[in-house]
């Protein structure tokens, strides 16, 4: 019953969902700065725009990114949501549109980025690591958001269309709820950092079930595939490590340098954006921790088993050897009438019986002998 290590196989499975959760796609070598690189399996690209301000609200679908420009020009804030990258023609556009430089448009395509915020000339990226919890709790995905941030506009670019954590933001906009719509578009970038990383707090407490069940596991009936679980989990929290630790720093960094597109009052609700990666960041490590404390009981369980298995074994061979030892010599079958010495035992009329006694009694003994130092008192206690 080894289960240390996993197996050849198990790696494989668990390497291979480990590079679904954070696959790394690369620039080839020698490329042009600004250059493009479009998945095939890419999701068409499309463009929603949400344009208001205290009185009024737009919330329309562009067909091309050229439409927009009408809003720019005005004192309301415009937020264009841009969601998938499979479409090269949109996003080179879209890029003229807002006069975006090369190296900012490679970033937001070219994904997954690390977090980060790099100010441009009038212009502002913040690119960001979104997590969404998979049905029923059995993992996540990681998703890139950029945040490009001018003067009284908002670009936001994801990955897919299908997903996202702004619903109730769009809501807050349509029903006027809050201040937001009496805001600019810094409190608008706020706001989307932080249900950003609200996104991370439902996949964590996900995450606390699945290692109170563990646990459960772990010291009632630990196997192979529980060791599999285990490893499993430890790579899904490091891949939450990965998206939350350089995403607090870019928090940081929007808080300490400052930008002129971002006021000072915003400066205020990013440092509760930046409690709220902190907190993530405290509950990850809490997690991998515990995670770590798993695996060592995992061991601890595995190896007590073994023992109780290794006991209930000698305890079966030390009342058997004594028994086996009576009836080898009994059954040599000497022959009595040669010499007294041959075994007279074999003569007497009662002596099949009498070896039976024997036996049982020894057995009886050494049964008591181990009752009485409470072997299978633990055995009986660890199979319950």
């Amino acid at each position: 019953m080894d289960h240390q290590i996993p197996s050849v196989a198990q790696r494989a499975f668990i390497d291979e969902e480990e590079d679904n959760l954070f696959e790394l796609f690369y620039d080839d070598q020698g490329s042009i700065p600004g250059t493009l690189i479009i998945e095939p399996d890419a999701t068409p690209s499309t463009i929603e725009l949400i344009d208001y301000n205290v009185t009024n609200k737009i919330s329309i679908k562009l067909s091309m990114p050229e439409e927009c420009i009408p809003y720019l020009d005005t004192e309301s804030v415009s937020w264009v949501d841009v969601a998938g990258l499979g479409s090269e023609d949109i996003l080179q556009r879209m890029g003229k549109v807002f006069n975006l430089h090369p190296i900012l448009i490679e970033d937001v395509v070219n994904v997954p980025q690390r977090p980060k915020v790099d100010e441009y000339d009038e212009q502002l990226l913040i690119i960001s690591q979104m997590v969404m919890p998979k049905p029923n709790y059995s993992g996540f995905w990681i998703e890139q958001v950029s945040l490009i941030l001018g003067k009284h506009y908002l670009l936001t670019v994801q990955e897919e269309p299908e997903r996202d954590c702004f619903d109730q933001v769009r809501d807050r906009i349509r029903t006027d709820k809050g201040n937001i719509r009496k805001q600019g578009a810094d409190y608008l970038t706020y706001t989307l950092l932080d249900a950003i990383i609200d996104g991370f707090f439902p996949v964590l407490e996900a995450y606390g079930e699945r290692i109170e069940e563990l646990e459960d596991e772990v010291v009632m009936n630990p196997s192979k595939s529980t060791l599999e679980k285990i490893y499993r989990l430890r790579r899904e929290l490091l891949a939450l490590r990965r998206c939350i630790w350089p995403q607090r720093d870019a928090i940081n960094i929007l808080i300490r340098d400052g930008s002129s597109l971002i006021s000072d009052e915003v400066k205020i609700y990013m440092r509760d954006c930046y409690d709220h990666t902190v907190q993530v960041m405290d509950m990850v490590e809490t997690y991998r921790e515990l995670t770590s404390g798993l695996m060592d009981v995992y061991l601890s369980s595995v190896s007590n088993k073994m023992n109780e298995i290794m006991k209930l074994l000698t305890v079966i061979s030390s009342i058997f050897i004594p028994l086996t030892f009576i009836a080898g010599v009994y059954g040599m079958n000497f022959n009595t009438s040669t010499s007294p010495l041959n075994m007279p035992e074999l003569d007497w009329y009662w002596g099949y019986p009498l070896c039976w006694l024997l036996m049982i009694g020894v057995s009886g003994c050494l049964v008591y002998f181990f009752w009485k130092r409470g072997w299978f008192k633990d055995h009986s206690t660890l199979e319950e």
